[in-house]
């Protein structure tokens, strides 16, 4: 990126962001013990789940995935729960 001053100088810039991504493995493990409860609430397998929104809940409910907001929403939306008692339910655990 090329960035003209005021003075006329040219200055270039390179910017590189890397985001640190954070793991909080507490958390991780309850939100995988409350989706594995809402999978096993409704008799359904890893498979059907992936098969019904093509999300591998697998490594989801180990804790071993970090997973986004998004994709939350989206787990939390298959199983007709809002994100806010779906962390009412982790706040429980």
């Amino acid at each position: 990126m090329t960035n003209t001053s005021l003075s006329g100088q040219r200055h270039d810039f390179t910017f590189t962001m890397q985001m640190a991504q954070l793991r909080d493995k507490i958390l991780l493990q309850k939100i995988a013990i409350v989706i594995k409860e809402l999978r096993e609430k409704k008799g359904l397998t890893q498979e059907a789940v992936y098969n019904d929104i093509n999300i591998h809940i697998g490594r989801i409910e180990t804790a071993k995935a970090n997973l986004s907001v998004s994709t939350l929403s989206k787990i939390c939306e298959y199983f007709n729960v809002s994100l806010s008692d779906f962390f009412k339910k982790i706040e429980k655990t």
